[in-house]
């Protein structure tokens, strides 16, 4: 099995409205997202695939839906007020934790065509979530 590994940035703000912790308050990250596709044989080019197409393809969701977005879980009551004042959030059924986040981005690679071995999400320089299928 051959896997490669490609890693990209972004930031985004959310909270976890149940959290006993700090967490519960309105907060963001830069984090480091990494992708790994796995082949059990190698293209033409002696590769899995070209990473830029991986970059292309990750780049482009991240763009659109998560990077200087803010997450919240869809029954955030904070919700009506970001609305009222047009600003940009997008709600979602679950907790916007990493572990939801890593989730996200290997279900869109996973529908783009790429073989995915699993998504790692760096909330932190020393904590990250990883979310892979089995």
């Amino acid at each position: 099995m051959y896997i490669i590994t490609k890693e990209v940035y972004f930031c985004y703000g959310h909270r976890l409205m149940n959290h006993p912790g700090k967490c519960r308050n309105l907060h963001g990250h830069s984090v480091k997202a990494s992708i790994s596709i796995k082949q059990n044989q190698l293209n033409d080019q002696g590769m899995v695939c070209d990473f830029s197409d991986v970059k292309d393809c990750v780049d482009g969701f991240i763009n659109k839906v998560l990077d200087h977005n803010f997450l919240l879980h869809k029954d955030d009551p904070i919700i009506p007020a970001l609305v009222a004042n047009n600003e940009q959030f997008l709600a979602i059924d679950e907790h916007p934790t990493a572990e939801v986040l890593s989730k996200m981005i290997y279900q869109h690679v996973k529908q783009q065509g790429f073989n995915v071995d699993q998504v790692v999400l760096w909330e932190t320089a020393s904590a990250n979530a990883c979310y892979r299928e089995e």
